[in-house]
């Protein structure tokens, strides 16, 4: 996900996001625990997305 396309979704929707990312990201780790993680980059992915998000919401938080 990249930055502009994050820009573009309201505030709820960014809530909803982190919402499923962290879910994923739970999965991944349960997943890495047991042995089953095929895709071990989209661990680094999904964290780099969930700071993205985090990231814009300081940006307009800060800009209110």
């Amino acid at each position: 996900m990249k930055a502009n396309e994050i820009r573009e979704m309201s505030n709820e929707e960014l809530v909803k996001q982190i919402d499923v990312l962290k879910d994923e990201l739970f999965n991944l780790r349960f997943q890495q625990a047991t042995g089953q993680l095929e895709n071990t980059a989209r661990l680094k992915q999904v964290k780099k997305d969930i700071a993205r998000i985090k990231t814009i919401q300081t940006e307009r938080a800060n800009a209110k």
